[in-house]
Parts: C-alpha cells; structure tokens; sequence
C-alpha cells in the first residue's frame, strides 16, 4: 500500500530535536516536498497508549474522570495509559485497567488502532475490549493522577458523546468499537 501512495511521500533531510521531556520528544525535521522542494515539519514522538473499553456483567462500561491541565477542566474517559519502553501492549491494558479501575478480566480483545493527532504527533493509541471483569483491589493511579470512577449503559456513553459531555478523541473512537462490538457483535 506504501509504494501505490509513494508520489504523495516526504523524505527526511536532517532531524533535530527541539525538546526532549518525560512524555514528549518535539522535533523539527527539514523534508524534500514530494514535487522537490523542501520545508520544515514540526511534530511531536510519543511511546503510544493505550485504551480499555471494559465491560462489566451488566454491560455497563468503566469510565475515569480526571482533570487535564492543558485544558485546564476534568475529562470523561474510558481507561488509558502509555505505553512503557519495551511493554507489551496487552501488559499495558491490563496494568491501567487494574490502576485506574481496581479490575482485572479474563478476556481481552484487541480492536484496532487510531492516531489521535496525525499532524503534528506520531503518537498510536491501541484499543482492546476487556471482559469477564472482577474488581481485585482498590485503584492505584499514579501519584501525578487523580480518578474517580464511574460505570455508564452504552447508550448513555454515546449520547455523552452527542452532547459533547464526552469529547476526548480516544474515548469516541472507542465507543465507535463498542457500539460495533457490542450491538453488532462485530
């Protein structure tokens, strides 16, 4: 598929980076323009994430809510986290859930895969489905987060969406899965 869009491709010419912090490395690369000119990308490398949809027995989803200083207000979101060097990405699902929700299941699904902000970000943001939920402890966020947690019907998380109560980019693109998964038995 690469090579039939290749007439669209951007080659690297040098690469700096500009910053270099605990969650993002910014960089600025000049490119050649696929019609030969050449300009300067700015964009931002990231390790990836993670994000749950776990179902409960009464098909209820878990949710978090948590307040995110670049927007400086709390989020609804379904379970998440990044992904640590070298994890793998179920290891990664399975260690937020049981942080942010205190849950543990017995069945996980991997859904897809979305790019939350190709513009200016590499960042990918893997979905699974986690069922057979039972709750094994209480939650352990990390020490730089505060959750509360909360369950919510389906249809109830989907009219969130529609109201814009729920505007998180990782969260609708996993509710469209949900919806999917769970109604259309995809």
């Amino acid at each position: 598929m690469q090579e039939e869009y290749s007439h669209l491709t951007e080659r690297q010419l040098e690469s700096e980076q500009v910053f270099n912090g605990r969650l993002l490395d910014v960089r600025r690369d000049r490119v050649r323009l696929p019609d030969g000119n050449e300009c300067l990308r700015e964009y931002v490398r990231h390790q990836g994430a993670v994000v749950v949809i776990a179902e409960l027995a009464d098909e209820r989803l878990l949710f978090v809510r948590q307040y995110r200083y670049p927007l400086r207000r709390p989020f609804l979101e379904l379970p998440a986290g990044k992904i640590d060097a070298g994890e793998e990405l179920l290891v990664t699902g399975r260690r937020e859930l049981l942080e942010e929700t205190g849950y543990l299941a017995s069945s996980w699904r991997h859904l897809g895969v979305m790019h939350p902000c190709v513009g200016y970000s590499d960042e990918r943001i893997e979905i699974y489905l986690a069922r057979g939920l039972t709750r094994a402890a209480e939650q352990t966020p990390d020490s730089n987060e505060f959750l509360d947690l909360l369950s919510l019907p389906l249809g109830d998380a989907l009219a969130a969406v529609q109201s814009g109560a729920i505007t998180d980019a990782k969260t609708i693109t996993a509710l469209f899965w949900a919806e999917k998964v769970m109604r259309a038995n995809w």
